[in-house]
């Protein structure tokens, strides 16, 4: 029974009730007539009630359910004066059955026993409002009907107890506000008697919903919301329970405006939380069971009313773990380890990956650095390209994609292409693998070194200016460094991109691809290598004439 449309009105319940049952002069007069003449062509039938003038009454009221007239010229019926058409009578056969119904019912009523009812409202007036029972129409007035002006009621299906039968008027007053009152008082003394209760109630339930189930306690029905169901949090009442399943609750609020009383069945057990310190601690290895899968992880139930959840990210050492439906399926049994333990929050965390072997520790006993393998683009990002070798994924930087600075992985890559690469560096700790794609092919700096060595006179154009120095681009397309304190004479502020420089070779590193040359140096050497020619020359045989030369 719902309580939100209450509103109780002070009204003077006799006026109410002359005012519903005020007759017009001009009908309601129930009379015996007779067929004279029935017109099927018309659809009406004459009557004669014994006045001046003969009564009209519609055949559609003379039908039967398959649409066959159930009157003969001649038959006596009963019939209701409803009004006139000019000086003619409009009769009506129905309200005559329903005014016999009543007449039947009244007679028949018994004032020692008590009449609950159930019907639809249909009409309402200035008084309160009609209640069709099954045919028969009673008085509702409002002050006994609970309902406020706020709503609208026709239509609305009601249970009242009829509190007055009045033979003279033929007229009967119902009261939904009587049963309404006796069911707070039931509602009350039961709530009353659940909270003062020592030990928990049994109930009955009676209907499950996705946000709890409703629980009969003593005749009155209780919500069980779905987080007062378990310790584990929420869960899904229709996987635990049946209706009319017995269950044991206790009374935790009742809202007495609203008349809602909430129920918890978690209440009745001991929470585990208050001893999770003697039951499990973190690197605990358990088995549980999944209880259910999501897109995102999996929840598993641990017994105990405990439940923790496994993320997606800890079912297996692959990182492309798609679904966890892929790995694992309801109510399997499997061993994890507990890794975190949120005693604020009443929340564990699990792992499954931690007790499976690691990937990487059976890659690094068949793999060194070094070594040149094959494997297989799983995706590429803006950084580089993760390529699977084995059970590992293993990362192929930007940079060591090629000698190229320009080229990136995306450039020259796609998913699911095989590419040869070296491994340059093996994290056991953190699972990481390092490739490279680039040492297994030469360098330009190896190129250039097979034909040039320390020492050598280079030219090259200006291709870039840092606050370290410049690179010049040497013939081959292989850069050079050229320091700052290099430069000299040259002056920083005189070099631009684009200008041919002279230098000399001063460092060649080809396995790192790096290159160094000195102007300063050149100028040394240019030096060296006129003395020496000057001194291998007989003709010069003074100091004098040497400077002079």
């Amino acid at each position: 029974m719902k309580f939100e449309d209450i509103e109780i009105e002070d009204v003077d319940f006799g006026a109410m009730l002359e005012e519903s049952f005020k007759k017009e002069e001009s009908g309601s007069d129930l009379v015996e007539g007779t067929i004279v003449r029935i017109s099927e062509e018309d659809n009406q039938a004459i009557i004669d009630i014994g006045r001046k003038n003969e009564a009209i009454i519609s055949l559609d009221q003379l039908r039967d359910e398959d649409g066959n007239i159930t009157f003969k010229e001649g038959d006596k019926l009963e019939v209701v004066i409803t009004g006139y058409k000019g000086e003619r009578p409009m009769v009506s056969y129905d309200l005559a059955q329903k005014r016999a119904a009543m007449n039947e019912f009244i007679e028949e009523y018994d004032d020692t026993q008590e009449y609950i009812v159930e019907g639809t409202i249909t009409k309402k007036n200035k008084g309160g409002f009609i209640v069709d029972c099954d045919g028969l129409e009673f008085f509702m007035p409002r002050t006994l009907s609970y309902i406020s002006n706020k709503i609208n009621p026709i239509g609305k299906k009601i249970k009242a107890v009829i509190v007055k039968v009045d033979k003279a008027t033929g007229s009967v007053v119902v009261s939904r506000k009587e049963l309404i009152e006796r069911e707070k008082g039931k509602v009350e003394e039961i709530v009353k008697a659940i909270s003062e209760a020592t030990e928990p109630v049994t109930g009955i339930v009676k209907k499950i919903t996705s946000y709890g189930m409703f629980v009969d306690v003593g005749g009155i029905d209780g919500l069980v919301h779905y987080s007062e169901i378990s310790h584990k949090g929420p869960v899904n009442p229709a996987k635990y329970y049946n209706e009319g399943d017995e269950v044991k609750v206790k009374m935790i609020d009742y809202d007495k405006k609203k008349r809602h009383l909430s129920l918890s069945i978690k209440a009745v057990a001991s929470n585990p939380w208050d001893k999770i310190d003697d039951i499990i601690e973190v690197g605990d290895t358990i088995q549980v069971t999944v209880s259910n899968i999501e897109p995102y992880g999996v929840f598993v139930d641990l017994g105990e009313d405990l439940e923790a959840f496994l993320h997606v990210s800890e079912i297996s050492w692959d990182k492309n773990v798609k679904h966890p439906k892929d790995y694992l399926q309801v109510d399997e049994d499997i061993n994890v380890e507990i890794i975190e333990i949120d005693k604020e929050n009443q929340r564990l965390r699990v792992s499954l990956k931690k007790l499976l072997p690691k990937p990487i520790d059976a890659f690094r006993s068949q793999n060194s650095v070094g070594n040149s393998v094959k494997g297989s683009v799983t995706s590429i990002t803006d950084f580089g390209a993760f390529v699977k070798v084995g059970e590992v994924e293993g990362l192929l930087h930007n940079q060591e994609c090629s000698w190229d600075k320009g080229v990136k992985c995306k450039d020259i890559l796609k998913v699911g292409d095989e590419v040869e690469v070296k491994i340059i560096n093996i994290d056991t700790e953190n699972s990481k693998v390092s490739l490279s794609k680039k040492a297994l092919e030469e360098s330009p700096a190896q190129k250039f070194a097979a034909t040039h060595k320390v020492g050598d006179i280079v030219e090259g154009t200006v291709k870039d200016k840092k606050d370290f120095g410049i690179f010049i681009t040497l013939e081959d397309g292989v850069d050079a460094l050229i320091r700052s304190e290099d430069l000299y004479p040259l002056k920083d502020e005189e070099i631009e991109k684009g200008q041919n420089i002279q230098a000399v070779l001063v460092f060649i590193d080809a396995k790192k691809d790096r290159i160094r040359a000195s102007v300063k140096r050149l100028e040394r050497q240019k030096e060296r290598d006129a003395l020496a020619e000057y001194s291998d020359d007989s003709s010069l045989n003074s100091l004098g004439e040497l400077i002079k030369k």
